[in-house]
């Protein structure tokens, strides 16, 4: 039967009004089903949470509707954190258990996707899928690699990500990338002190004493004026001093001494630093114990003894509350 162009029109109408009014309800049952997931998420039922993002999800299949405010699609990325909070790293391989952290990954990489005008919500769900494929979880640090490259690009200047994907590579032995990795944190920061302590920690962990030293020292040119710099830069040398049997006598008194120029700069800045006081006295019976001249050491471990007490009364007036 044909149908007169009135009459299609109407029906046209008519199925524009009854479109409209299902896309009504669904964004009004998406935005209770996420208000009511972020009260369950709220009080820990992530199991609860979880069924009701997927509720969220099946309303507003194509993330038409902002049912999250300000971050549209944001919803995957509660969902993901229900289900990553379901899985139990102590029962891995029960297919129920690692369901829930296939979900979760699943689920972050779509945040990551939708969540389009929200730079750190964005962020945030791709910082929880590296974890997701960290050690603890599905341990796959080739799945984790390509998305801390994707933090680096939404934000290059951002220094910790260049260090997770720099603990990527140490961490599967590639140090000459994970060194390259941490100069280019420094290359984009180089004013950010937690740099140089990152690098001076790789270096450490590589056994490098003279990198890891100049990283610290680096660390102090860029704060010349935060005790903790130096006292830092002392506590490296009293450890290499006190702990590498390799040492000659000579190399140890050299390191004990720039130890003690540090932390003498340390409390040159904070007389009352108590660490840098207890590290000097630290230092100083190091010294003497390097000493020859019996008339100096005992100079030496005097001087020791009066920055221990001191150090002792410091952390008295620490504990009371009036230092």
């Amino acid at each position: 039967m044909k149908i007169g162009s009135s009459a299609a029109l109407a029906l046209v109408l008519g199925l524009g009004v009854a479109l409209a009014g299902c896309g009504k309800m669904n964004e009004v049952r998406a935005m209770k089903a996420f208000k009511d997931g972020n009260k369950l998420y709220a009080g820990s039922d992530w199991r609860q949470a979880a069924a009701k993002y997927e509720e969220v999800i099946q309303h507003d299949p194509n993330d038409a509707i902002n049912s999250c405010g300000a971050s549209p699609g944001c919803a995957y990325f509660y969902l993901a954190n229900s289900y990553d909070n379901m899985y139990r790293p102590t029962r891995k391989g029960e297919a129920a258990n690692d369901g829930y952290l296939d979900k979760a990954i699943a689920n972050y990489k779509l945040a990551s996707e939708k969540i389009t005008n929200d730079p750190k919500m964005r962020t945030l769900a791709l910082q929880y899928l590296v974890a997701a494929y960290g050690p603890d979880k599905m341990n796959d640090p080739t799945q984790a690699e390509p998305v801390v490259k994707a933090m680096i690009e939404l934000e290059p200047n951002e220094p910790t990500n260049y260090f997770v994907l720099a603990d990527i590579y140490a961490d599967s032995g590639e140090y000459e990338l994970a060194e390259q990795t941490y100069l280019k944190a420094k290359e984009v920061r180089p004013n950010d002190p937690a740099v140089y302590m990152q690098l001076a920690g790789f270096y450490n962990s590589q056994g490098d004493f003279d990198k890891t030293i100049a990283a610290v020292s680096e660390r102090t040119r860029v704060e010349p004026n935060n005790p903790e710099a130096f006292q830092t830069l002392a506590t490296y040398y009293w450890d290499k001093a006190y702990r590498d049997f390799r040492l000659t006598d000579v190399q140890k008194k050299d390191y004990v001494l720039q130890g003690i120029q540090a932390v003498d700069k340390a409390i040159s800045i904070k007389g009352d630093y108590m660490e840098a006081v207890a590290y000097k006295n630290l230092l100083l019976r190091l010294q003497a114990n390097l000493e020859k001249d019996p008339v100096k050491q005992k100079e030496l471990l005097r001087e020791a003894d009066q920055l221990r007490d001191k150090a002792t009364e410091l952390r008295k007036q620490k504990a009371a509350g009036t230092q």
